[in-house]
């Protein structure tokens, strides 16, 4: 991949089991929070797979018009405006299909009253408003608490613990789904996200880049779990034939625990540099464990050993960044 618009089609590649699973999708599908990181690609993957007669609608802010006039090229109808303002969210159409993704992380710990807004006011106004609908609502791992690097990570049975104001909040967001969905007998899945990455960000850009520029990681948190963007696309949207009542918790990233210290290993060796470490391991680290989503889904597509080639080329050829950091070795919980 050279260019944005080869790593946006791979980014939007339906996978054959969505398009088989899409043809037993009734109705059409509401993208909240679509103009973030992952819901462009999202919405237009949902096009790429669904019949021609049901429709793709994305909603967002959409601060960047380009992101919006490429999705409508790509055949996905837009809604710009605020979530959070009753009379625009009352004025969306009624839609049978909702991917969830809107939220708050990055700025929370400045800005909490919001962040509780984000995580858990607009989804009480969401579910409230759509009692009838399908949902998949975004969440994250940061629900768990850390664990021992050896236990493999938390599965969906264990008890959440939330680090930090932002995961509290997101444990917020679940929560008012749970109650609307038994109040209403709304259909919904829980999809704990940890972490999303493509060439323009994601912890594995984050590593990257650092030891590119021959800058310092910290070791601290030393594993981490990644799941490649497109996989990610592929299994929010095929979560939708798994929301029940109560709601499906579904932890979704890659099998692999990885090392911080071996990542960066394989980027010095790529780049011809030696990388620079400070700090050690700890003993326990953010992890989920997936076990459950790829019995449904399969493995990933792509794993961490390709990703790796794919990075470090787009970073020396130039590629552009997101420059949006990770915070990955945060363990404080103040995003």
């Amino acid at each position: 991949m050279k260019t944005i618009a080869e790593l946006d089609e791979r980014l939007s590649r339906p996978s054959s089991g969505l398009i088989k699973d899409f043809q037993s999708l009734h109705g059409d599908l509401l993208v909240l929070g679509a103009g973030g990181k992952m819901g462009p690609t999202l919405s237009i993957m949902a096009r790429r797979a669904l019949p021609a007669a049901q429709r793709v609608i994305a909603v967002s802010l959409f601060g960047a018009d380009r992101v919006q006039q490429n999705l409508e090229a790509h055949g996905v109808e837009t809604i710009s405006g605020d979530l959070l303002d009753e009379a625009f969210l009352k004025q969306l159409p009624d839609i049978a299909n909702i991917v969830y993704m809107a939220g708050l992380k990055f700025g929370s710990t400045e800005n909490p009253a919001e962040t509780w807004a984000m995580n858990v006011l607009l989804p009480a106004k969401v579910a409230h408003r759509f009692p009838n609908s399908r949902i998949v609502a975004f969440s994250t791992g940061n629900v768990y608490p850390f664990v021992p690097v050896a236990s493999g990570g938390c599965v969906e049975s264990d008890p959440p613990g939330p680090v930090g104001e932002y995961a509290q909040s997101c444990l917020g967001r679940e929560r008012m789904f749970q109650y609307y969905s038994l109040k209403n007998r709304t259909a919904v899945t829980l999809f704990r996200l940890n972490y999303a990455s493509e060439l323009r960000y994601g912890v594995i850009v984050d590593v990257a880049t650092r030891v590119f520029k021959q800058e310092a990681i910290d070791l601290t948190m030393g594993h981490f779990n990644v799941i490649w963007q497109g996989d990610a696309n592929n299994m929010a949207l095929r979560s939708l034939l798994l929301a029940d009542v109560p709601p499906r918790l579904l932890n979704v990233t890659g099998p692999e625990i990885v090392s911080i210290r071996w990542l960066a290993e394989q980027f010095a060796a790529l780049f011809g540099v030696q990388p620079v470490f400070t700090g050690t391991e700890s003993e326990t680290a953010l992890l989920s464990n997936p076990a459950a989503a790829i019995a449904h889904f399969g493995e990933p597509e792509v794993s961490v050993k390709q990703m790796i080639p794919w990075v470090a080329d787009w970073l020396k050829q130039g590629g552009a960044l997101l420059n949006k950091p990770t915070h990955f070795e945060e363990r404080g919980g103040k995003y």
